[in-house]
């Protein structure tokens, strides 16, 4: 199994803003009082399609699905939290916290990809009925996939439960390894809302926060796993993980890239940015107003898609 992909899919927003629903558990998002929410909006989608016009660049093969006004979807943007595409045909809908981004799931995206893209989908696993039970797994937010080892790994928090990771696990024949990873919050440790905001899992490397694995063990455990898994560990520090060092995607273009935003890479000490091109070049834009308002990052905003292509 490919640990990345060319075919990216990506959501252009109809109505980006501050989303006060995730705000309850998503301290990375802040409000811009100076500007509208138009202005705000305006600037998103400034940074959104320079973005994709980036990725094209090098050679990504992204998929741009228009956002509608059929429903009040500020954090569109973000789709790898509520759907997955895996390389045996399935397609995973995932159970969502914040109760307008459960709005964001859309069948019509699986029509397009199937009839205009030529996209293979064999079965749709649906998991929204978790939502009834207050359980949530918000797709590949919440679970890093090391797709070519089997290894899940997920940071615990209210919004991804530990036995729907398991369940996930058990059904795509990944071995999973939860654990806890926290954040300073007014002076208190709290969980942090998605586990791709302190790592990323590339094809000869990994990069994580550590730091913000406050349980020896569990993060003796984690150390193991990766080194056991042929992975270099670069380390970012919690300060780093806060401008979004973690929340990175590598994808392939016309070879593999690391894809992260301008603010995150901007963190990155020489040293960091050495060992990471070690294995391949890095790409960063500019998502400032997209990080800020929605509390997400460059990873956040690519869907990978490995469904096979129709014969």
């Amino acid at each position: 199994m490919m640990q990345n992909t060319n075919n990216i899919m990506m959501i252009r927003p109809f109505s980006f803003r501050y989303n006060h629903e995730t705000a309850i558990n998503n301290y990375y998002q802040k409000e811009l009082r100076d500007l509208t929410d138009s202005q705000i909006h305006e600037k998103a989608l400034q940074e959104f399609n320079s973005f994709v016009s980036l990725l094209e660049s090098i050679g990504v093969n992204v998929i741009v699905i228009e956002d509608t006004n059929e429903h009040d979807t500020p954090d569109s943007i973000f789709p790898n939290n509520w759907i997955s595409f895996h390389g045996n045909g399935r397609v995973t809908l995932y159970p969502m916290c914040a109760k307008n981004r459960r709005k964001e799931r859309r069948k019509d995206i699986l029509t397009k990809l199937a009839n205009e893209f030529n996209f293979e989908i064999r079965e749709i696993k649906d998991l929204t009925f978790y939502e009834e039970n207050e359980k949530f797994l918000e797709g590949t937010g919440s679970m890093v996939l090391d797709r070519e080892n089997k290894i899940c790994y997920a940071a615990i928090s209210i919004r991804t439960d530990k036995d729907l990771v398991r369940n996930f696990c058990k059904e795509f024949g990944y071995t999973s390894v939860c654990f806890t990873a926290n954040q300073n919050i007014n002076g208190s440790r709290l969980p942090i809302y998605h586990t791709n905001v302190m790592m990323c899992i590339a094809d000869h490397f990994v990069i994580i926060c550590l730091d913000s694995i406050d349980n020896k063990d569990e993060r003796n455990k984690i150390e193991s796993i990766l080194k056991e898994s042929n992975k270099e560990i670069i380390e970012i520090s919690e300060d780093q993980k806060n401008q979004f060092a973690g929340n990175m995607l590598q994808v392939i273009g016309s070879q593999p890239y690391l894809i992260m935003s301008d603010s995150a890479y901007n963190s990155l000490s020489d040293i960091q940015i050495s060992k990471i091109e070690y294995y391949c070049p890095i790409i960063s834009a500019s998502l400032d107003t997209i990080e800020t308002c929605g509390g997400g990052s460059a990873r956040c905003m690519m869907a990978e898609i490995f469904l096979p292509k129709r014969t």
